[in-house]
């Protein structure tokens, strides 16, 4: 099943009053590995409103329909707090990948090349659409996503442009992104134990040294893993205020779980990535 969490979307119960938000597994097996979900967004609004994501350390591609104008891009990991105004009518079919599973679908150039940039689809993948789409006329429409009725449809439609990416041997074994997964995967999740909070400790946890470990992940992740610890910190702050609205978080308790050495680093890197301290968020949460 898809991730059922909110981590990274600021105020989501706002958001989800607004639009219709679903996530979805691939159906192609062989997609799995890499892709985190699809995301899919479809919104009739008569009020504008103005949605905001902490970016979680994936690279997303993103096929959009805002009112009659459409497009289609790959969206590298994003640095800073990501707003987006919606109005009217719209809809986005999006692929996130999960952190490391993007280079294999782009071998040709380092992740890190497209983190903090938004560009057209057709510059990570020249003449996209005819590969995936012989009818389209143009290669750059992202119509053969966004216009069928239904999810089913769509996922379809994501799935078989995804796979034209593997060639017509599908796609090649790469242990190095297969290894990027894993490691984010213990910053995230522990996987067998407590989530990695400090990068000698990932390194100690790989085998490899500080400097091989940031030569992976600026290859195959995209940032380093400095930033993936604090990202992943922030996203579980956002989730822990998001979770209770009722109460407000200890603090003081969550920065020594995350890992923090006092309360005043959580605040100075929740401020920063956020815009607001997280008493602050809280609070704006609770009257809301």
């Amino acid at each position: 099943m898809p991730r059922q969490d909110t981590r990274g979307i600021v105020d989501a119960e706002a958001l989800f009053t607004r639009v219709r938000f679903r996530r979805h597994d691939p159906v192609a097996p062989a997609l799995r590995p890499y892709v985190e979900h699809y995301w899919l967004i479809d919104w009739d609004l008569e009020t504008p409103y103005a949605s905001n994501v902490v970016p979680h350390p994936s690279v997303n591609i993103v096929f959009q329909r805002y009112g009659d104008a459409s497009s289609a891009e790959v969206s590298g990991i994003g640095l800073e707090l990501f707003e987006q105004k919606l109005e009217g009518v719209g809809r986005v079919c999006g692929v996130q990948f999960r952190p490391g599973g993007f280079r294999p679908f782009a071998p040709g150039r380092p992740v890190s090349d497209w983190t903090g940039r938004r560009v057209p689809l057709t510059e990570a993948f020249p003449n996209a659409f005819p590969d995936t789409f012989p009818d389209t006329a143009d290669a750059t429409t992202p119509h053969a996503i966004l216009d069928p009725p239904t999810d089913e449809a769509r996922v379809a439609a994501l799935d078989a442009f995804l796979l034209t990416r593997g060639g017509p041997e599908g796609f090649r074994p790469d242990p190095a992104a297969e290894r990027a997964m894993e490691l984010v995967d213990l910053i995230r999740t522990g996987g067998d134990g407590p989530p990695v909070r400090r990068v000698d400790e990932l390194a100690d946890r790989a085998g490899l040294s500080v400097r091989s470990l940031q030569r992976l992940f600026a290859a195959y992740v995209g940032v380093a893993p400095k930033w993936v610890v604090l990202r992943y910190r922030i996203h579980e702050a956002l989730e822990r205020a998001e979770a209770d609205r009722a109460a407000e978080p200890d603090w003081a308790a969550l920065a020594a779980e995350l890992g923090y050495s006092d309360q005043a680093h959580l605040v100075r890197d929740f401020t920063a990535t956020v815009g607001v301290p997280p008493t602050a968020y809280a609070r704006a949460l609770r009257a809301s």
